[in-house]
């Protein structure tokens, strides 16, 4: 062959590659409303900027006819490229070749991704739609679910990783991506179990859909097992690049601080009335959120997950931060099992990759009851503590409104190294509120009042002398346990401030092979 012979064999090849399993299945996923895992490189990624690995590999089962059908890239398209010119390796699972099934080939297609990610220092996308192990493959395609889980253990708190999920993603298939930090789902298409319907309905007699057992509903509201649910495949794209805004390249790096025109000195004055003068009644912390971080963004992580918490990221004067937030919008912001696990596990994910962490709280306590405390809600809480406890990243707490009981000393206290804790004029920091607090206090006494009016006179009384003394921020803050109360319209200012104080700030933790966190 000549050498142009050569360089036609060359390109014809990469064609091939590049048309995956033809165009008849390129034309059915297109009805579906899927995109192409080629496509979605290109929609993720900066223009012309994907490396792609590993093209030209194949399968080597013979079983089963497997002989007869060989597709170059095997089912996974693997490479590298750049999101807002920064690196990233990325993996996506090729629909249109044998379902997008995994076998032993495809899976060192990934782990080569990922062993290159280690190496470099840079996060790890993964574009999921596959129908699962490739049975004819048998063992080999177990093995090679178990390398990438390895992979996928050992790159935790090193190197962020990402999961889209835009298509099926059943059986051992969804443990990759419940072992990285941020799992997306889309709308159409996507759905997640570990058995399926008709498992379901064979050993349990369940009658359940595809949709109910594993959709996005599902896991963005009930299971809590995704943390982005977009519309569609588009949408779902952007939210990766948006995410990656705000996180490090790897838990070496400190996040990306961007240029912010938005003043450092800008005051809301709305804030200094948005507590109800009622102390039970409800607002919307994410108003407080939108007021006081740049340019009002913020990307909510799990929005419809235990709503009674708010997670996500935004930037103060262009430094990306981690925001935990009670909501007394929903349950009037109580802790409960859902909850805690929520935060925890992002005040965990912050601190592996040297995001500072900022908390608001107004929170009454944890939710009572029997289900909660048979759900092990003991438990689900101490991870919330041992999570703020162990974070070593500046955390700045701010106490909007009520901080009672073990919840308090839960939510980024000054004793569990929270660096600046501020308070509003309207903190309520104590033991429990007034009303339960007089009850113990003075139980006895009310109950020996036997007219109403006067019994009713007494409890106001005591509620008010309680109040003075403890539903105020100015007790913890004669203590050291509030650095300071800040006007509410000045939060962004004191925030910003203390965000460049602790820039510097060192703590480490313990030598130890690791924690044991209350699981």
């Amino acid at each position: 062959m000549t050498i142009e012979d050569n360089i036609q064999h060359l390109l014809d090849k990469r064609e091939e590659a590049k048309q995956g399993g033809g165009e008849k299945r390129i034309e059915s996923q297109h009805r579906k409303g899927k995109y192409t895992a080629r496509e979605r490189i290109e929609m993720l990624l900066d223009e012309g900027s994907f490396e792609e690995f590993d093209m030209f590999v194949t399968h080597h089962s013979t079983e089963f006819g497997l002989d007869r059908q060989r597709y170059l890239t095997d089912g996974v398209v693997t490479g590298h490229g750049t999101i807002d010119g920064r690196v990233v390796y990325i993996y996506a699972q090729d629909f249109t070749i044998f379902g997008g099934s995994l076998s032993e080939t495809f899976a060192q297609k990934i782990c080569k991704v990922m062993d290159q990610a280690m190496k470099v220092g840079a996060p790890v996308i993964g574009i999921n739609d596959s129908g699962g192990a490739r049975i004819q493959e048998g063992v080999k395609s177990l093995a090679g679910y178990a390398e990438i889980f390895q992979r996928n253990i050992m790159a935790s708190g090193v190197i962020p990783q990402i999961s889209a999920i835009f298509g099926p993603c059943a059986g051992g298939a969804v443990y990759s991506p419940a072992l990285t930090d941020f799992i997306l789902m889309s709308k159409e298409n996507s759905y997640m179990f570990v058995t399926g319907p008709k498992v379901a309905k064979t050993v349990t007699g369940e009658d359940i859909s595809t949709e109910e057992l594993g959709g996005p509903d599902v896991h963005g509201k009930k299971s809590g097992v995704a943390h982005f649910i977009a519309e569609d495949e588009k949408e779902g794209l952007l939210l990766i690049r948006k995410l990656l805004e705000y996180l490090p390249q790897n838990n070496l790096e400190d996040p990306p601080v961007t240029e912010c025109g938005d003043p450092i000195v800008r005051k809301e004055d709305v804030l200094n009335e948005i507590i109800p003068a009622e102390p039970n009644q409800p607002y919307d912390v994410k108003d407080i959120i939108h007021s006081v971080v740049d340019c009002n963004e913020f990307l909510e992580v799990q929005r419809h997950y235990a709503q009674n918490i708010i997670t996500g990221f935004a930037k103060f004067n262009g430094i990306p931060v981690g925001i935990v937030a009670n909501q007394p919008n929903f349950l009037a912001g109580v802790l409960d099992i859902n909850a805690s696990r929520k935060a925890a596990r992002f005040v965990r994910f912050c601190d592996a990759f040297n995001i500072p962490i900022v908390t608001l709280v107004d929170v009454p306590g944890f939710l009572p009851g029997s289900g909660q405390e048979y759900g092990g809600i003991i438990i689900h809480g101490a991870k919330l503590l041992f999570a703020y406890g162990e974070a070593t990243v500046p955390k700045i707490t701010i106490t909007l409104r009520k901080s009672y009981g073990g919840a308090h000393d839960v939510m980024g206290s000054k004793q569990l190294r929270g660096d600046i804790n501020y308070a509003w004029p309207s903190a309520e920091i104590a033991v429990m509120g007034p009303e339960g607090a007089i009850e113990i206090l003075h139980g006895k006494s009310i109950k020996g009042i036997e007219d109403e009016e006067e019994r009713i006179e007494f409890i106001k009384e005591k509620e008010k002398e309680y109040k003075d003394k403890f539903t105020n921020p100015y007790e913890a803050a004669s203590y050291g346990y509030i650095d300071d109360v800040i006007e509410p319209r000045n939060t962004r200012f004191r925030v910003i401030r203390a965000l460049q104080a602790l820039a510097s700030k060192k703590d480490t933790n313990p030598l130890k092979k690791h924690s044991n966190i209350p699981l």
